[in-house]
This record gives structure tokens, C-alpha cells and sequence, in this order.
């Protein structure tokens, strides 16, 4: 009789234990909302990163059977001359590019943040560049410096700062120039407006109460803009190194990787490896030395760039 009368709690316990085990409802809630994100990455990033390891660890043709010789391209990448030269050139290419497009942005960005009458209209003027694709834009920088048609040429023989016609893309100084301005036209509405938002969500209190305090605006400038942005500034420098060591639209419209290969980027050269001689497999292992070289290369500038502000 004892034995029966204990049986109902016994299997009361056996049930909290086992509702315990079984995932709630907020639980299955949360799985079932990042489920998406999860696939996509899984799908997009880490499936593709898996066949690129492998791919990079065969020698792979385009039509044909590949054939595994383990570290062969990696040995083959350490030895290639154009590969490291490319490497040089992209560091070059981003240790110009990125100074001016964050300086004439954040320029940009203090004078549309202030409180004037139609500044709405020069937000727009500076960021429809950023609406244009980066294709469209080569093209229409390719017909503006050509030396027979283009108006800059006609420009500056109007103002006398040119004799004759200048081949802007014909040596290597000039083409560098050139592409560096107009990429610096089409990306700094992108960065003014990331630098514009961190700008607008400092705590007005702040200015109030070191205006109070009698401090001047380059004074607010260096003490509470400049610190309260380090977010958005590492933000938008990460953003703009990986940009332009991914550089390539550019190079292969206006330039073909000239004059004599030296305007040839990382990037350019994994195409022209896996497209243009078929070699997919040192496409592949290109593409990983380049990916590791961007994460080492971010995680240094985040940890520069990180540091708890409080006021």
C-alpha cells in the first residue's frame, strides 16, 4: 500500500525532470529567429570557405579533372614575384586612398551636421556618387580625362595649366591620380554619412554643459567629437582598408592593370589567375592568403581603435 501511494509523486518528479530537459518555448522562440542568419552563413561564408581550402590544396582547371598536390600553390604563391608586387601596389593604393576620403568626409560630415536652412539638399548632392556602381562611375571618369574629347583636358588649357593634351591614363603617376580621385568622388558620401550618424547620436547635454564651461568648438571638437566617434571611425576605417585592398572595378576599366602591369591589385591578379589562365586552384589559395591578411590586418585596427570613452 505504501508503494502505491508513492507512485503519483515519483512521477511527478519523472515529469519536472523532464520538462526541465526539454527546450521552452522562448528557447525554440530564439533557434527558430536566428535560424535564418545561421543558414545564410552557412550557405554564403562557410561552405564556400570550406571548398575554397579545399579548391586551394588541388591543382584545378577550369575543364578538367583536379589533381591534390597538398601546399604545391602555396609554394608556388610564395615564389611569385607579380603576386607580391601586386601586394605592394594594393598597400600603396589603400595608404593613398584612405586619407582623403576621411578627411574631406569628415569635413563633409561637420558641415551637414550643422543646423542650416536646405542642408538636407547638400546631404543628397554628396551621396548620390555612392548610388552609382563603382563599373558606371570607371566609365564615366574614362571619358571625362580622355586627352581628345574629355572636358578636363579642355579645362586646363582654358586656364593655362596645360599645353597640348595630357594622356591621364597613359603613365603611371597620373593613372594612380586619377583613379584615386574618383574613387575618393564615388565612396566619401558613404563614409561622411557613417561619420554624420555617430556624430548625431553625442548627447547634446555634453556640448551644453562644456559651452558652459566656456569651451570653444575646436575645443568640443577634439575633447567630445573626436573621442565619442572612435567607434564610428574604426567603423568606416575597416570599412575603407577592406575596400580598397578589394580594389579592382577600377583598375580593370580605366587602367587594364597598365601601363607595363603596375597598377595590376591583389584582386586583378586573382582574376587574372582564375579567369583568364584557368588556374583555380592558385585562385583559391590567392584568395585565402588575401583573407588572412584582412583579418589580421582589421583586428589590429580595431584594437588600436577600441577603447572605452566615459564622461
Amino acid at each position: 500500500m505504501e508503494t502505491i501511494r508513492n507512485r503519483p509523486a515519483e512521477t511527478a518528479v519523472k515529469g519536472r525532470n523532464r520538462a526541465r530537459h526539454l527546450p521552452s518555448r522562448r528557447q525554440l522562440a530564439g533557434l527558430f529567429f536566428v535560424l535564418p542568419a545561421v543558414t545564410f552563413t552557412l550557405l554564403f561564408f562557410i561552405i564556400p570557405l570550406l571548398m575554397t581550402i579545399w579548391m586551394s590544396l588541388h591543382d584545378w582547371p577550369l575543364i578538367g579533372t583536379p589533381s591534390f598536390i597538398g601546399s604545391g600553390n602555396y609554394d608556388t604563391l610564395a615564389a611569385d614575384r607579380q603576386f607580391w608586387t601586386s601586394l605592394g601596389f594594393t598597400i600603396r593604393y589603400t595608404l593613398l586612398v584612405t586619407p582623403p576620403i576621411f578627411i574631406l568626409a569628415f569635413v563633409l560630415a561637420l558641415l551637414v551636421n550643422l543646423p542650416l536652412r536646405g542642408v538636407g539638399l547638400f546631404r543628397t548632392a554628396y551621396f548620390i556618387p555612392v548610388v552609382i556602381g563603382l563599373g558606371a562611375s570607371s566609365l564615366l571618369w574614362v571619358w571625362l580625362l580622355n586627352d581628345r574629347v574629355g572636358p578636363f583636358n579642355t579645362i586646363l588649357r582654358q586656364v593655362n595649366l596645360l599645353q597640348g593634351s595630357l594622356v591621364w591614363l597613359g603613365s603611371f603617376d597620373t593613372a594612380l591620380f586619377a583613379i584615386i580621385v574618383s574613387v575618393v568622388w564615388k565612396t566619401v558620401g558613404f563614409t561622411m554619412v557613417l561619420l554624420l550618424t555617430g556624430m548625431q547620436a553625442i548627447p547634446q547635454e555634453i556640448y551644453q554643459a562644456a559651452m558652459v564651461d566656456g569651451a570653444s568648438y575646436l575645443g568640443r571638437l577634439r575633447h567630445i567629437t573626436l573621442p565619442l566617434l572612435r567607434p564610428t571611425i574604426a567603423l568606416a576605417l575597416v570599412l575603407s582598408v577592406i575596400g580598397s585592398f578589394l580594389a579592382f572595378d577600377q583598375f580593370y576599366i580605366m587602367t587594364r592593370g597598365g601601363p607595363r602591369n603596375q597598377t595590376i591589385t591583389v584582386v586583378y591578379w586573382i582574376f587574372n589567375n582564375s579567369f583568364t589562365y584557368f588556374k583555380m586552384g592558385y585562385g583559391a589559395a590567392l584568395s585565402l592568403v588575401l583573407m588572412g591578411f584582412l583579418v589580421i590586418l582589421s583586428m589590429l585596427q580595431l584594437r588600436l581603435l577600441h577603447r572605452e570613452i566615459s564622461y
